[in-house]
């Protein structure tokens, strides 16, 4: 009979750590989908192409130089291929040509405004927000 008041105790003490390691089960599983989407986006912000999110990109001598959104899946595209500079419609129906661009044409809309400052990346405006941040 002495063995009768000690059982329940064992059980809670059972019941209370299989409720922390689940707890620690969970908090693990959440740490690896945060680190698994910022390596997804990372992945997908280095790709740069017409559908991918970022900025237009490219490779050696065929790239993607400036991207315009004209509508929900419709935008105008600025192409480098070599010397060769085409202006290119791109819908989901297709890609159609729009012009055949010079090399002055493409640099004159592809080139910043003179005087005004180039945005932030996103990690930079994401520091400048955190920093702002007042602690509570």
């Amino acid at each position: 009979m002495a063995d009768s008041p000690r059982r329940p105790v064992l059980a809670l003490e059972a019941t209370a750590l299989d409720s922390v390691l689940s707890l620690m089960w969970m908090l693990l599983c959440v740490v690896v989908i945060i680190v698994l989407a910022y390596l997804f986006t990372r992945y997908v912000a280095g790709r740069r192409g017409f559908g991918g999110i970022g900025a237009p990109g490219g490779t050696g001598r065929f790239k993607a130089l400036a991207r315009l959104p004209l509508g929900r899946e419709q935008s105008a595209v600025l192409i480098q291929a070599g010397k060769r500079y085409l202006l290119l419609g791109v819908a989901p129906s297709g890609v159609t040509l729009l012009a055949e661009l010079t090399e002055e044409e493409a640099q004159e809309l592809y080139a910043q405004p003179t005087g005004q400052p180039q945005p932030p990346s996103f990690g930079e405006a994401l520091r400048t927000v955190l920093k702002q941040k007042k602690p509570r």
